[in-house]
């Protein structure tokens, strides 16, 4: 894979069905300044409408994944938030809505915005060096991209609320602990890792994955009834839409990857020596 630097700020890798998309600011680490943020969302919109992409790896350049919103240019410039934007609806996501799945490799510290940029992914992985907070009461500011809503449903309301109003920092293994994150992995195997699920996810049906992502989303939106109504509706559509003479092919197929495929993915955490922060 070739990585393909965007204005500056940012690295873009495509190949093997994925895509790799690395913050660039380790100066800053990797605060979301204009320029990254309008970097940002213009490179997820074309990976999103590149048919040969079916993953998105997100990931920060060493030593950080995101420490948020750049707060020198925005005390210099306040009206700077929702400065690049094609779409002023995105200025209030960290990243536009997208039908192709993201995962996360939180290789550093994820602090307030970067938290909010890695809750925004579909599922995360993080280095054992990651670390996450949310600083929004210390800095002065209010969350707006989704911490409120989107950290109760990952970890639970109250461990939500001891996060967002102490402002103390939560270690990878409290993460993996706390169901935020779904592995923790060595810091210098934590791409390959992630590459390698991300070549899972493009080894699908990628109409199936982009349904079956959208299926989450909404039943994740409304009540307990009515998601299963959302999942028996779209579950109608597809097979009224697709062609089912390839099913047993498929079928076939799946049978000879669970052979192959031995062992769940390693997990560090399950070794004799536990990944401690």
């Amino acid at each position: 894979m070739t990585a393909e630097l965007v204005d500056d700020v940012l690295l873009c890798e495509r190949g093997d069905g994925h895509a790799v998309v690395t913050l660039h600011r380790p100066h800053a680490r990797n605060a979301l300044d204009r320029a990254l943020r309008g970097a940002l969302h213009r490179t997820m919109r074309a990976l999103d409408d590149d048919e040969s992409v079916r993953a998105v790896v997100l990931t920060g350049t060493d030593p950080a994944f995101c420490a948020g919103l750049d707060l020198v240019e925005l005390s210099q410039a306040p009206d700077a938030l929702d400065a690049g934007f094609s779409d002023r609806s995105d200025f209030r996501r960290p990243i536009p809505r997208m039908t192709t799945p993201v995962i996360g490799a939180v290789n550093g510290v994820a602090v307030t915005g970067g938290f909010e940029l890695a809750l925004a992914c579909d599922f995360l992985v993080a280095s054992d060096r990651a670390r996450f907070a949310d600083t929004h009461t210390r800095v002065g500011i209010m969350p707006g991209w989704g911490m409120t809503v989107l950290l109760p449903r990952a970890v639970g309301l109250r461990r939500a609320v001891e996060l967002s109003t102490t402002g103390n920092f939560l270690d990878a293994a409290t993460a993996l602990d706390w169901g935020l994150v779904n592995h923790v992995v060595p810091h210098d195997d934590l791409l390959p890792f992630v590459r390698s699920l991300a070549a899972d996810v493009a080894g699908n049906d990628p109409d199936g994955v982009r349904q079956l992502l959208t299926t989450y989303r909404e039943g994740a939106r409304v009540g307990l009834d009515e998601a299963f109504e959302v999942e028996q509706r779209a579950s109608r559509d597809w097979l009224a839409r697709r062609d089912a003479s390839d099913f047993d092919a498929r079928r076939r197929a799946v049978v000879e990857r669970g052979r192959n495929q031995t062992t769940p993915p390693a997990d560090p955490t399950d070794s004799d020596d536990p990944v401690t922060d």
